[in-house]
């Protein structure tokens, strides 16, 4: 499982998700970046920014 923070990469933000891939958090990233914040389309720098903050659990 990986789990992402949006807090993260965003300050403020307390949205958080635990998927079973990277692919999967960034879907549901996008969906929230473009819903909570406006972000229609995500930079490189911020999917990069996104992939260095997921973290493995379980």
């Amino acid at each position: 499982m990986k789990s992402f923070a949006c807090g993260d990469v965003v300050p403020g933000c307390d949205a958080r998700w635990v998927c079973s891939t990277e692919d999967e958090i960034l879907h549901q990233v996008h969906e929230h970046a473009a819903s909570r914040h406006g972000m229609q389309e995500l930079p490189d720098e911020v999917v990069r920014s996104v992939r260095s903050n997921i973290v493995s659990v379980g």
